[in-house]
């Protein structure tokens, strides 16, 4: 039974074989934990959460572990294994439905409790209790973990805490548990950051006991069974740094971590798991008593609820790449900055890649630039082989012909990207798809020359590739619906989230932010001082403020996309101050350049301290623009709904995540709220803040 491999061949099938000889039984539909009892007396708890690709801790789960934990109370089997019957991992955390929605913290209280109760009674049993995990162990599944005496991985395990990144910390019991068991410095870092621990680096720590591979799992549990596993938990240390003086020194040290990233009024989750330490680590009950009234706080708390929201919109964006036909190779057109990082971070992620320019330089700086990612993103030597072996420079374009999907990564300009897609169609093979890399130009304008322009579709990476989530898959209406099911597909296969987006001046990111970024620059017209400016958005919530976005972006590209938006948009943007274009023309083109509106050294902006503190209507008049150009955006249906435009903008524009999204943030303020100080915008400042007729009679408020 220790095998996991028979376990999973005997579960496919829907019955449960008991081991050589032993009778078969049917699973029931419904139930989420199969039970056996071995030749050694060893009690095997397989978790398998019925319609679920990964296994969930909801409150059926919890009662039906309940019902087992009695049980093995009064049977007391020799040992009992808690493991995961999905392949892919131990568990990925609590069901976060089970929170949506919530406002109750009362209510809440009362159902933590009883799970609290639950684990407790895991934890109390009177026997050896064995976790045995594979792949990722997060959330609530690691809090499971924790209530047995022993933890056993496989060495692809990771293991973590991301109920921060959902504005939660802990509820199980992990709070508690964790800075009892390990060093409480690191165990509370692991909290407040939600970052990983691999298998080797978890048992340093004292995390696990044994990191293992499948075949020695039977002989690893039946040691831990027999009381010859040692424990690698540093219980002394956490004795010690748990005393009062030591650990209200300790947290005040740990709270400079997460205020260097984030604000308390935004992001409370971390600051109040670093206070229940702080106040509560003398005492076990104690943390965990309080730990069930924070956590319900933070879960009926705006943050949470927003967080939880844009969870299960990154959730649906992945959903969406269920259909569409596989792409195996791309051909990247380009090789200068996007596309050698798109063709790179498509090799990383399995798929086999030729990369054209005309230019050998182009292509090598490509090639290293590629190296460098492949070095920091690999975890072995033959990992990084493999990765460099999908990837190969193409200076004639030879792989044009068999390509699944060719990618037009070239700069922004429209002839060029014309003559480049006009040349393809007689060399690509049939089934092939061809994608332009756009920030802001019209399939329609770029497909003209097609005489299939079905195939067609627009992949919009946002730069870094590496680091931003988001992909716009763009379509016309001539686009076919098998080319926008394989884009969306691919998208999702690298890695990335797709938003659907239909073709128009500047798609969805660009068409939103741009107001944001406009509004910036007659700010600082107006003699505002851009850390003014800054500290505006940043106080809203925005990680980092639209002018030194702008210079992130790159100025130069910012001025194409407002030049090409200011002749397509039906309503056209202001007029750019005079000395923008100046100062693009005198190679002041931000962080790349290392001189935009700020001067950059080793990458980061030198600002100054001097300022004055932002007036509080300074965010009104950057971020409504960009909220009237969403509400335009769903109006004439740029986007299907304002999931998409909340998802796309938190993912891919890094809108104040707490706050849900731009249309969550006007629903939460109230739609005519919003109308209204748009029209009083209008009045002191110009057309630029007309309400667009979206708002009329939508308040949801």
């Amino acid at each position: 039974m220790g095998n996991y491999v028979d376990v999973l061949k005997a579960i496919d099938g829907g019955r449960l074989e008991l081991g050589p000889g032993a009778p078969t039984m049917e699973r029931p539909a419904t139930q989420c934990w199969l039970s056996h009892r071995d030749g050694d007396g060893v009690e095997w708890l397989l978790l398998d959460v019925p319609g679920s690709s990964a296994n969930l801790i909801n409150e059926q789960v919890l009662l039906e572990l309940d019902r087992h934990v009695t049980r093995l109370a009064s049977e007391r089997p020799t040992a009992a294994v808690i493991r995961s019957a999905k392949r892919n991992g131990f568990i990925a955390g609590a069901d976060v439905n089970q929170f949506r929605g919530a406002v109750d913290a009362a209510a809440l209280e009362r159902r933590l409790a009883t799970a609290h109760a639950i684990v407790d009674r895991l934890e109390s049993l009177p026997i050896p209790t064995i976790a045995v995990i594979h792949g990722f162990c997060l959330g609530g599944g690691l809090e499971l973990a924790l209530a047995c005496r022993y933890r056993i991985a496989i060495a692809n395990a990771f293991l973590a805490f991301p109920e921060v990144q959902l504005g939660l910390h802990p509820g199980l019991g992990g709070t508690s548990r964790l800075t009892r068991l390990i060093s409480p410095l690191e165990a509370m870092t692991m909290i407040v950051t939600g970052r990983r621990k691999f298998a080797k680096a978890a048992r340093v720590a004292g995390l696990v006991d044994l990191v293992t591979e499948e075949r020695h799992i039977a002989a690893a549990v039946r040691a831990a069974a027999e009381g010859k596993l040692r424990s690698r938990g540093r219980r002394t240390q956490a004795l010690v740094v748990n005393l009062a003086p030591v650990r209200w020194s300790a947290a005040a040290a740990v709270r400079r971590r997460p205020r260097e990233r984030v604000r308390p009024e935004h992001y409370p989750a971390p600051f109040a798991a670093i206070d229940l330490w702080s106040g509560r680590g003398g005492s076990a009950s104690e943390m965990r008593r309080a730990e069930i009234a924070s956590f319900a706080k933070l879960a009926a708390g705006s943050t949470a609820q927003n967080l939880i929201e844009v969870f299960l919109l990154r959730e649906r964006m992945k959903s969406s790449g269920n259909a569409g036909a596989s792409i195996q190779h791309v051909h990247v057109i380009g090789a200068g900055t996007m596309g050698a990082d798109i063709a790179a971070w498509c090799a990383l992620k399995g798929k086999s890649v030729t990369l054209a320019d005309t230019k050998p330089e182009a292509l090598a700086k490509a090639m290293a630039r590629a190296h460098a990612l492949f070095e920091h993103e690999t975890h072995s030597s033959i990992e990084r082989r493999d990765v460099v072996d999908r990837f190969m420079p193409d200076l004639r374009g030879e792989g044009v012909k068999t390509a699944d999907l060719v990618i037009e990564a070239v700069p922004e300009n429209l002839d060029l990207k014309r003559k480049i897609l006009g040349g393809l169609e007689g060399r690509v093979n049939d089934r092939a798809i061809l994608a332009t890399n756009t920030s802001s130009i019209r399939l329609e304008d770029i497909g003209g020359v097609l005489k299939n322009p079905d195939r067609l579709v627009g992949i919009h990476f946002f730069n870094p590739v590496a680091k931003m989530q988001l992909v716009e898959v763009i379509h016309s209406e001539r686009s076919s619906g098998d080319a926008i099911a394989a884009a969306t597909r691919f998208v999702v296969d690298i890695d990335r989230l797709p938003a659907a987006v239909r073709s128009s001046p500047g798609f969805l990111v660009n068409r939103t932010l741009m107001p944001y970024l406009l509004e910036a620059l007659l700010l600082l017209d107006e003699k505002v001082p851009a850390e003014t400016i800054d500290r505006a958005a940043e106080d809203f919530g925005m990680p980092v403020g639209p002018i030194e976005l702008a210079d992130e972006v790159g100025l130069d590209i910012c001025l194409d996309v407002a030049q090409m938006m200011r002749k397509s948009l039906s309503k056209p943007l202001p007029d750019l101050p005079g000395w923008f274009e100046a100062k693009v023309k005198a190679g002041e083109l931000g962080k790349k350049s290392g001189k935009g509106f700020y001067e950059y050294h080793d990458g980061k902006a030198r600002k100054s301290t001097v300022g004055s503190r932002p007036d509080p209507s300074l965010a009104d008049r950057l971020i409504l623009p960009l909220l009237n150009a969403c509400a335009a955006c769903l109006r004439e249906g740029v986007v299907e709904d304002t999931g998409t435009v909340d998802g796309a903008l938190v993912l891919g524009a890094g809108f104040a995540p707490f706050r849900g999204g731009p249309m969550a943030y006007a629903k939460s303020r109230g739609y005519a709220e919003i109308k209204a100080t748009l029209e009083g915008l209008m009045r002191q400042y110009g057309p630029r803040f007309e309400p667009d007729p979206y708002w009329d009679g939508r308040d949801k408020g």
